[in-house]
């Protein structure tokens, strides 16, 4: 909503989304202080990771419309965790192989009416926050203080923020309506989002983490639903079919054949 009505500048929305999320995530831990939690503050890998996806993926959206930019975010956030995972020495077995191409084809499916052929810079940037986005997830899964690891995650994106508004200082435009979009991002849906997220991925694989993120898609189209009076069309209903049938065949299908065997 606000890169595609240019009510704010993407360098402009990158840093008020990023300052808004550490500050509201300092707020929550400070109201539910926790002695005994560990003393942990991040990392810098996923600070910078974190800030390459969010600057990259707003300047893409300069160029780029909503469904053709999901599917290069969310097929660079799957090859990347896929080739981490492999790199690392896992080794996917039939099913999860299955389970991602049933997944991905749902996705596809979706989001194939609204998309166009990409600008270049465009689809350069969306590439780079997926495998951006895809590294941060990785590095997520160590994290025994979702919470706090985050805020810090974002804390530290600060230096790279000030560095970004240097740059962009006389290129910005700003509006009200542009300044709470920005709010909203960063506070919650990043900000408490991307706590939550740090959270699950304690009880997954790598990559049933990368599949399971093709629920964004489907999550925001039952949402159209629900808050704007979308219907409910054959395409979504087909699409949600395959992308949770992909899901439950990475997340059980192989421990299905696992305990079949013994």
């Amino acid at each position: 909503m606000a890169l595609s009505n240019d009510v704010i500048g993407a360098s402009g929305f990158t840093s008020i989304r990023l300052l808004t999320g550490a500050i509201v995530l300092f707020v929550v831990i400070q109201l539910r202080k926790n002695k005994t939690e560990p003393s942990t503050k991040g990392s810098w890998l996923s600070s910078f990771m974190l800030f390459i996806y969010a600057v990259a993926f707003s300047y893409a959206y300069i160029s780029l419309d909503a469904g053709t930019g999901a599917l290069i975010l969310f097929g660079a956030v799957q090859i990347t965790m896929i080739l981490i995972s492999i790199y690392n020495g896992y080794r996917l077995h039939f099913t999860e192989w299955l389970g991602m191409v049933l997944s991905f084809a749902g996705f596809v499916y979706l989001i194939l009416p609204g998309v166009n052929t990409p600008s270049t810079i465009g689809f350069i940037l969306m590439s780079l926050a997926g495998i951006a986005w895809g590294v941060y997830t990785i590095n997520g899964r160590n994290s025994k203080s979702p919470l706090i690891d985050t805020a810090y995650n974002f804390l530290k994106t600060i230096p790279f923020v000030i560095i970004l508004l240097l740059i962009t200082f006389n290129k910005e435009n700003y509006s009200f309506e542009g300044i709470v979009l920005a709010i909203i991002s960063g506070g919650i849906t990043s900000g408490i989002g991307y706590a939550i997220w740090y959270a699950t991925l304690k009880g997954l694989t790598s990559i049933q983490a990368a599949v399971v993120q093709l629920l964004v898609p489907v999550i925001a189209a039952f949402g159209g639903v629900l808050f704007i009076n979308e219907t409910i069309t054959q395409r979504l209903t087909i699409t949600s079919i395959l992308i949770l049938g992909g899901i439950w065949i990475v997340v059980l299908g192989k421990k299905y054949f696992i305990s079949k065997n013994n």
